[in-house]
């Protein structure tokens, strides 16, 4: 299946409940990030509140999301990237954790937002996920 002149323009996913806190919550996202760019849609992935955690080096690469899973949550974050899915860093999570002059993980394609978002959950053309 891929995607077609009749599908929408792309899929947006917020990570505002699913932060390095709660680990067992975090491989989701990521398997339907890389799904959906896997079939071809433009995937973007908004990091908010805590969740920008998990773009700071080494933070996702000691979390599993299950102690029978080997695979590191920034392993399920590489994969979603490697597919064609785009990360955002919210600038003002960044902001409110200490973490705004802090490097990102490679992956991030730069800062967006609650705009950024609001403007995709509002274009009819986009779908929305929340996690």
């Amino acid at each position: 299946m891929s995607f077609t002149e009749h599908s929408p323009d792309g899929v947006a996913i917020l990570l505002w409940a699913t932060d390095p806190s709660t680990p067992e919550r975090l491989a989701t996202p990521f398997f339907q990030a890389a799904a959906a760019a896997a079939m071809d849609a433009p995937v973007e992935i908004y990091f908010t509140a805590a969740s920008v955690h998990l773009l700071v080096p080494g933070m996702a690469a000691a979390l599993r999301a299950s102690p029978r899973v080997h695979k590191t949550v920034l392993a399920h974050i590489q994969d979603a990237a490697a597919h064609g899915a785009r990360l955002f860093a919210c600038s003002d999570a960044l902001a409110a954790h200490g973490l705004t002059d802090t490097p990102l993980i490679a992956e991030v394609a730069g800062r967006g937002g609650a705009v950024q978002f609001m403007a995709r959950a509002l274009d009819l053309r986009w779908r929305t996920l929340v996690f």
